[in-house]
């Protein structure tokens, strides 16, 4: 049983990051409520509020975006689904790496026949090389 437990992980969005995004809804929010006499700032403040909102309960609904044991893998799709992939149907496993300017960003791939599952360490609370390095020791 112990060995079970071992062998599935999980990776979700950080509960603090959860906490930022709800925070800056908030904030946001407030912006938009003390200039309502000016009706672009009331506007483009909701629309950042109402997007930052829309995060927030995506991250409380599925904090967990990718789930991993010996049969298979559970990602995210959509804005709040859930897909059962099993290893067979999984065709690659890399992270893509790119720098632009300043910026460098880094995503795990999860490839199927039919889907690409991209996820960052934002969404994953971890760095995306040492979740590939583990879906590799999960995967049979």
């Amino acid at each position: 049983m112990e060995g079970d437990i071992e062998a599935a992980r999980r990776w979700r969005v950080p509960a603090k990051q959860i906490v930022a995004e709800c925070a800056a809804a908030a904030a946001v929010a407030a912006l938009a409520v003390l200039g309502a006499g000016d009706v672009q700032m009331l506007l483009l403040a909701g629309v950042a509020a109402a997007g930052l909102a829309a995060l927030a309960l995506r991250d409380l609904l599925v904090p967990v975006r990718v789930a991993a044991d010996r049969e298979g893998l559970t990602v995210v799709t959509g804005y709040a689904g859930h897909r059962r992939v099993p290893w067979d149907e999984v065709t690659a496993i890399r992270v893509d790496e790119r720098r632009r300017l300043l910026l460098r960003t880094r995503l795990l791939e999860i490839e199927t026949a039919d889907d690409l599952h991209l996820f960052s360490a934002f969404d994953l609370g971890a760095d995306v090389h040492d979740v590939a390095d583990e879906l590799y020791r999960l995967r049979p």
